[in-house]
């Protein structure tokens, strides 16, 4: 079986660590094979507060903070499309600063605003890693593993910790495709959010094919946070790409040793040895791989394209369907559905989930493109 390469974007599981964690070990970063960064890279921007971040406090919602106080008058702004207006997009990743005067972010970008728009207003914040069952995206031949982060905003004086008063903690979620109250959720130190926020840029960047930049953040990530594995992972791939294959297998190594059981990891190993010509070793690892994920992702959505190819419009709709079925909040298998619906002649079928695949849809682009096409789709009837 072919593995792909398995970079994950977004957030992944991490917990708070209460002893003190050793620096990364120095033979990770090869720093002389990279470039400089295009731009600076420095965790006090993450949740740096702007002068119009201030102004917006200060002016546009002071009356609003001073009748429903700063807790409840912050939140009530965060969701109303009147007041901050901010829409859900995951093309990039922002800053607290970014994401505020573009309006617009993915799930941890929102947080990031949000958590620093409240610290500028005195109160408590909490990070948490929500579970949910595992999501992809992929770009070429890249594959990102999609997680899930929220917060929790206290009141001014209030202890996060404390279980007397009820209204005291507040969670906002920004979740496009449902409600996520009653999943389990695990916290999250503030330098895992920043790392996770620098692995995210170093994936984007890898899917623009900037290199250089891609190992920068990478390594601010990895600095950022030392038990955040998911940014060795990245490192690894980020090497691989740059055909420095010994520094991938170091790195890829070292976050094995820290999560044994990590296939992402190990499917990123495989290829390296592959590439390294030690066949035996990288199929030992491509084993394990398969049997702790017989099915990877992607996989029925592959076939699934490989039947509508072959107009096997039965088949397609069969392998998309799994797909939907593992991962129900994926815009493009709901659109492919759609299409193998379509070519069935199941005409409200196809209108369902491709108005799906709009409510789900991860950028503006995205859903302008399937409502024109649902739009189509009703002016057929």
């Amino acid at each position: 079986m072919k593995l792909s390469a398995m970079l994950l974007l977004a957030v992944m599981v991490a917990s708070c660590a209460a002893a003190p964690v050793a620096p990364p070990p120095g033979y990770l970063f090869k720093d002389q094979l990279f470039t400089a960064p295009s731009e600076g890279i420095n965790a006090d921007d993450v949740f740096a507060v702007s002068e119009e971040m201030r102004h917006y406090l200060r002016t546009e919602i002071a009356d609003q903070l001073r009748i429903k106080g700063p807790q409840q008058g912050l939140i009530d702004a965060i969701y109303s499309r009147d007041l901050l207006k901010v829409e859900y997009d995951s093309a990039r990743t922002r800053n607290a600063a970014q994401t505020f005067h573009e309006r617009t972010g993915n799930c941890l970008s929102l947080v990031i605003m949000t958590a620093a728009l409240a610290k500028e207003l005195g109160l408590p914040v909490g990070f948490h890693n929500v579970v949910v069952d595992e999501m992809w995206a992929r770009s070429g031949d890249l594959y990102f593993s999609v997680g899930h982060v929220n917060l929790t905003v206290g009141k001014r004086q209030s202890n996060l910790l404390s279980r007397n008063d009820d209204n005291a903690l507040i969670t906002i979620d920004f979740v496009p495709q449902g409600d996520t109250r009653g999943q389990r959720s695990r916290p999250l130190a503030r330098e895992t959010v920043v790392a996770m926020y620098m692995n995210n840029r170093a994936a984007e960047a890898l899917a623009r094919e900037q290199v250089s930049d891609a190992y920068w953040w990478a390594r601010a990530a990895i600095t950022q946070d030392p038990k955040f594995v998911s940014s060795y992972n990245t490192l690894g791939v980020v090497y691989r790409r740059h055909a420095n294959l010994s520094e991938a297998e170091k790195v890829l190594n070292h976050a094995l040793e820290r999560e044994p059981d990590n296939v992402h990891v190990m499917s990123n190993l495989a290829m390296v040895l592959t590439d390294e010509g030690r066949s035996a070793e990288a199929q030992v690892l491509s084993a394990k791989v398969r049997q702790r994920e017989p099915y990877p992702p992607f996989y029925f959505f592959d076939l699934g394209q490989t039947a509508m190819g072959a107009k096997d419009f039965k088949s397609a709709r069969d392998f998309f369907a799994k797909e939907v079925a593992r991962d129900a909040y994926n815009h493009e298998f709901h659109f492919w559905l759609a299409a193998a619906y379509s070519g069935l002649g199941e005409v409200a079928l196809s209108r369902r989930h491709l108005a799906i695949a709009m409510e789900f849809s991860n950028t503006r682009k995205e859903h302008d493109l399937y409502a024109a096409k649902l739009a189509r789709l009703n002016a057929n009837k």
